[in-house]
């Protein structure tokens, strides 16, 4: 009856109020289909609002507990269930329990893709970082995965955290091109031109970064050095300005209640 009620509605209020139930009913009746095109519809025409957002969240998350279950249940010896409790330990932190089950894929599949990947993040997230060990896995996945963006991605980034600038440029540079709309990969790209003292080069892949995510002040503070030190004065002077605002503007959000 949801169902049929909700087209015809034009008062905002009633078309909220039909479209949550529904989502509520189709949850409690498993019924995914109709569960989750009601959650769009609400985030289509009610965006922002919190309770939607907050069903949103609560539903989705049932949903993903639901298919892992089911993934389990029916599959339980698949890499797709071997790689999801992988992931599990890889949440919690359990890095040497996430470590081993990742090993135990590439023994059974060694051509998975994004299993090097994984293993070379947790590498790097360790304390201290196994910084040389994660580069051996980042290359491994680029074997089996040449497209790789988030490889070449974390490559340009111990490079980067190394000094080493040329490659930090190259990995950048490559990730970028894989990846097309990979903000970081800009963002990163500008930041090692701008240490290596290529500052020409570095205003493109800024310029860009700063129209994908004009919100993030570190963007601007980049890209105006860029500007400075290639005589751009007053294109400068205004992303130093944006810098600011942008920077003023998380802190004032920072200290809402």
């Amino acid at each position: 009856m949801l169902e049929k009620s909700t087209p015809s509605l034009q008062d905002k209020e009633l078309r909220y109020r039909t479209l949550m139930a529904t989502a509520r009913c189709a949850m409690a009746l498993e019924q995914t289909d109709t569960a989750v095109r009601a959650l769009l519809e609400l985030n289509r025409d009610f965006p922002h609002d919190p309770d939607v957002l907050y069903t949103t969240t609560h539903f989705y998350s049932e949903l993903a507990s639901r298919a892992a279950q089911e993934l389990a249940a029916t599959a339980p010896t698949s890499v797709q269930a071997e790689q999801l409790e992988a992931e599990a330990f890889e949440s919690h932190e359990d890095w040497d329990k996430a470590v081993a089950e990742y090993r135990k894929i590439l023994q059974q599949h060694p051509q998975q893709h994004g299993i090097h990947y994984r293993l070379g993040r947790i590498l790097l997230s360790k304390t201290p970082p196994e910084v040389e060990s994660a580069k051996s896995e980042l290359e491994a996945e680029l074997k089996v995965d040449p497209g790789s963006a988030a490889a070449e991605f974390m490559l340009g980034e111990t490079a980067r955290q190394a000094g080493q600038w040329d490659e930090a440029i190259a990995r950048f540079s490559k990730a970028s091109k894989l990846d097309e709309g990979f903000e970081e990969a800009y963002l990163a790209l500008g930041m090692s031109l701008n240490s290596a003292s290529k500052f020409a080069d570095a205003v493109a892949p800024l310029e860009r970064y700063v129209k994908m995510q004009p919100a993030d002040p570190a963007g601007h503070y980049q890209l105006a050095t860029a500007y400075a030190r290639t005589g751009r004065k007053q294109e400068a002077q205004r992303e130093m300005q944006l810098q600011r605002d942008t920077a003023a503007k998380i802190t004032r959000e920072g200290q809402r209640p």
